[in-house]
């Protein structure tokens, strides 16, 4: 069973319901929705369709919704611009019907402000770059240092600077609420740059009761000094490597994605490594092996989920692109088996302590996986955070829970309904494993649950072999 999930932006190439009935039968585990795409009515229409299959077969597909955010962008373009080195561009805050040639519309006012001379700004990514000889009023006069085609509302990033716009738009807001009216699992928020954000998104969550993990999305310069205070806040992380290797230099990406990782595998909480992990599969068959490299690199760092973006919402091959990311990363799992060591450290806290001893137990012991009795899944994340060798079994009584536990690493979930009788509950979960074939008789199993002892629930680590 692989253990790093694998989470597919859905788009027009795969929103069609046979479509994602093949993606979760190749092992999607979440579903993106990017949001700066489609209409409501459009992303409504997979997440029914996303949940009709749930049901259907069995599936625990979570659904995440990833705002736009605060985004600067050139303005439209009667034709495709094609610029050669050393061309003169001029971007532009002025609102005007005609603008003059080589001459572009900037969507955010106060870029004139932000950007000073010698700045460089890039476009769609680093595509087209271009340095700045001159601020005049509302005109920003820029020298192109790569030739390219300019298109239209393309993205812009000033480098090492993050613009100063507010980090919910109002967009956003109402995906957030078209999200909670729709009961999705994930918010991926964009362009985080601190805790402050963050924290106001879990406000508004909470006083309207909807249990949505909010993962940050760290892609901007201003977020890297405020990392820690970040991953303390936000349920999870997503480093978005794209606009991160265009607001910073790209040879620090791979160091700071290192740094991401470790921390928030320190921490306990859920990383996901996005943005140009196939690429080339958007139009070719098969991965460059760099790419397949990348892959490797995540797995190995331990990144709980990996992610497809544009390769399964647009590309001409979205099965062949999952397909290579999952047998990367089974390969990959399976090397990493032969150390059985537990990379965590000793805590003084019980709970903590008590997974510990449990992954080490399941390596130890060689047992065929950790089956656990959770209701907030609170004791399976704790688990995860160990990377035992064999699985994690969850068990819990509520779909929301069981569906969010499936970005975490090693975790598959199960709903049972639990019984005030702790044995019963344990005795239910185990059948339903043997059910799907997951364990069989002669079986070593650790099971994480409560068990009643002197009229209290005590907290236990159990080794059973199955009868």
């Amino acid at each position: 069973m692989r253990k790093t999930k694998i989470i597919c932006t859905i788009g027009p190439r795969t929103a069609n319901p046979e479509m994602l009935l093949q993606l979760a039968q190749q092992g999607m585990n979440v579903a993106r929705l990017n949001m700066s795409h489609g209409s409501l009515e459009w992303h409504q229409d997979v997440i029914r369709a996303i949940k009709r299959i749930n049901k259907k077969i069995g599936t625990t597909m979570a659904i995440m919704i990833d705002t736009k955010g605060p985004e600067v962008r050139s303005g439209d373009v009667k034709q495709d611009l094609v610029l050669q080195k050393d061309d003169m561009l001029t971007l532009t805050v002025r609102r005007q019907a005609v603008l003059e040639p080589s001459c572009v519309e900037v969507s955010y006012d106060g870029f004139v402000n932000e950007v000073e001379q010698g700045d460089i700004v890039l476009i769609d990514g680093g595509m087209i770059s271009l340095r700045v000889l001159a601020i005049n009023g509302l005109d920003v006069l820029c020298q192109c240092l790569d030739e390219g085609v300019l298109t239209s509302r393309r993205h812009l990033n000033i480098r090492g600077k993050s613009a100063d716009l507010p980090s919910i738009t109002d967009k956003d807001w109402q995906d957030i609420r078209f999200g909670i009216d729709n009961h999705v699992d994930f918010i991926a928020l964009s362009f985080v740059r601190g805790a402050a954000s963050i924290e106001e998104l879990q406000r508004y969550l909470s006083e309207r009761g909807a249990p949505i993990d909010i993962l940050a999305k760290i892609e901007s310069a201003e977020s890297i000094p405020h990392l820690d205070e970040i991953i303390a806040v936000a349920d999870g992380i997503m480093i978005a490597r794209g606009d991160l290797g265009a607001e910073l230099p790209y040879e620090e990406v791979p160091l700071l994605q290192d740094e991401i990782i470790r921390k928030c595998r320190a921490a306990g909480k859920p990383v996901v490594v996005a943005t140009h992990m196939l690429e080339s599969m958007i139009v070719n068959p098969t991965p460059t092996r760099a790419e397949v490299t990348d892959i490797t690199y995540a797995v190995k760092a331990g990144a709980d989920a990996i992610m497809l973006s544009g390769e399964t919402a647009t590309g001409k091959y979205p099965f062949k692109a999952l397909a290579t990311m999952d047998v990367v990363a089974r390969r990959i799992e399976r090397q990493m088996q032969q150390n059985t060591a537990v990379q965590v450290k000793i805590s003084n806290k019980p709970k903590d302590e008590i997974a510990r001893s449990a992954a080490i137990l399941s390596n130890n012991l060689e047992a065929v996986g950790t089956l656990v009795i959770t209701r907030r899944g609170l004791m399976a994340v704790l688990l995860s955070k160990c990377r035992p060798i064999a699985p994690i079994f969850a068990f819990t009584n509520t779909s929301h829970v069981r569906r969010r536990l499936g970005i975490h690493w090693g975790i598959h979930a199960f709903r049972i309904k639990f019984s005030n009788d702790p044995e019963v509950s344990i005795q239910r979960a185990i059948e339903q494993l043997q059910r799907k074939g997951l364990i069989q008789g002669g079986d070593r199993i650790i099971v994480l649950s409560d068990i009643l002892a002197g009229g209290k629930f005590v907290e236990t680590v159990q080794i059973r072999v199955i009868g």
